[in-house]
C-alpha cells in the first residue's frame, strides 16, 4: 500500500494530460480552422457597398430611407 497515492497520480495526471490536449486538438481542427476558412471565404468576395444598398433597398436602415 505503500506510495499507492503517488503511483496512481503519475497514472492520472498523464492520462488527464493526454485527454486535454486530445480534447485542444480535436477543438482546433474540427472547429477553429473550418471556422476561419470560411470566414475568409466569405470576405475574400464580400462587397460591404452591394450588402449596403441590399440593405438599404430592404428598408432596413433608418438613417439611409430606401428610394
Amino acid at each position: 500500500m505503500r506510495g499507492l497515492l503517488a503511483r496512481r497520480m503519475k497514472f492520472h495526471l498523464l492520462g488527464a494530460f493526454l485527454v486535454s490536449m486530445g480534447c485542444a486538438a480535436l477543438y482546433k481542427f474540427g472547429v477553429a480552422e473550418p471556422r476561419k476558412q470560411a470566414y475568409e471565404n466569405f470576405y475574400r468576395n464580400y462587397d460591404p457597398m452591394k450588402d449596403f444598398e441590399a440593405m438599404k433597398a430592404a428598408g432596413v436602415l433608418e438613417s439611409a430611407p430606401p428610394n
